[in-house]
């Protein structure tokens, strides 16, 4: 007996379990970077302190898939490891000092509110980790924009280039600097870029789209924003691009397979979205932030992306 279905055929060895275990091997160079620049900033406990962050984080996700499937009584797809994905992007987008409790009422918003509620891996409307973190944002805006230890409070270097402060590139380049446990270290977060493509997990069209715009937006308004910055300062571009989890966002977050486009001129388009609204979060709004606001707006603006560029057929009613 066979069993038939429609066209096309197409057999291939990638599975959902094999694209998020690459995705958690690239996470992994931000991730050690993370704990040891928490260490080397502030001392053993600290990085001690980011890593249980990131276990707790994981296993809320986890668990929450879980419960959820076994209370609904779905079938258990806890073997693809896309809960272990949310959990590590939610995670490194974190400040260390951030309570253990609330990051893992952050895990459980990804998986039962923004993923298993729509139906699942697939047919969740925005990035999991994402909506999580901004519900974060909203909810302890106070301690997911600033950070304490041992009573210190200190600023990140974007909110401190906002406000006219000099912040030094080569530090945020390196990322031995004050941010969330995985955003810091640019050259880390590239390495793990680089191991995507190589797989052929992602490709330049997003990522590549979105800094391009981001970079054309800031050389041109960030003189607006701040009259002491020329038009094309390459310092304060610099600074730009390696701050506040834009390149995090860039290669981990907005090149998500179920909210980006599928259409690669959609994916252009949504490149362009992604680069104007985080330049306009950046200089206008009122935070220094923005890169997660911009991934969700577009990932909600991604069906009206796909309806207008989707490839016409040929033939009746189509191209001729």
């Amino acid at each position: 007996m066979y069993n038939v279905s429609s066209s096309p055929h197409v057999k291939s060895k990638v599975t959902t379990q094999s694209i998020m275990r690459d995705v958690i091997i690239a996470l992994m160079p931000a991730t050690i970077f993370g704990i040891y620049n928490y260490s080397h900033l502030f001392g053993a406990k600290y990085g001690l302190r980011s890593a249980l962050l990131i276990i707790l984080t994981v296993v809320a996700c986890v668990l929450s898939e879980y419960v959820f499937e076994k209370i609904t009584k779905r079938e258990s797809t806890l073997d693809d490891l896309s809960a272990v994905v949310t959990g590590m992007i939610l995670a490194l987008n974190l400040p260390c000092t951030f309570p253990y409790w609330k990051a893992m009422l952050g895990g459980f918003f990804a998986i039962v509110i923004v993923k298993q509620l729509f139906g699942g891996l697939g047919q969740n409307f925005m990035n999991p980790a994402l909506g999580a973190r901004c519900f974060l944002l909203i909810s302890f805006t106070s301690q997911m924009t600033t950070f304490v230890y041992d009573g210190v409070t200190g600023a990140t270097p974007l909110a401190l280039l906002k406000s006219g402060k000099a912040v030094n590139s080569m530090d945020m380049l390196i990322g031995t600097i004050p941010g969330t446990i995985g955003e810091t270290s640019v050259i880390a977060i590239i390495i793990g870029a680089i191991f995507l493509i190589l797989m052929g997990i992602i490709d330049l069209r997003i990522p590549g789209t979105y800094i391009v715009t981001f970079v054309i937006f800031i050389g041109i308004f960030g003189h607006f924003q701040n009259p002491a910055v020329g038009f094309f300062d390459a310092q304060y571009i610099t600074a730009h691009l390696c701050g506040g989890g834009l390149m995090l966002g860039a290669w981990f977050m907005a090149t998500d397979y179920v909210t980006c486009p599928i259409t690669p001129k959609g994916q252009y388009v949504y490149g362009i979205l992604l680069g104007i609204l985080t330049g306009l979060f950046r200089l206008f709004g009122g935070s220094a932030e923005g890169v997660s606001y911009a991934i969700i707006i577009s990932n909600l603006i991604v069906p009206l992306i796909e309806r207008v560029t989707l490839p016409k057929p040929f033939g009746k009613g189509g191209e001729k």
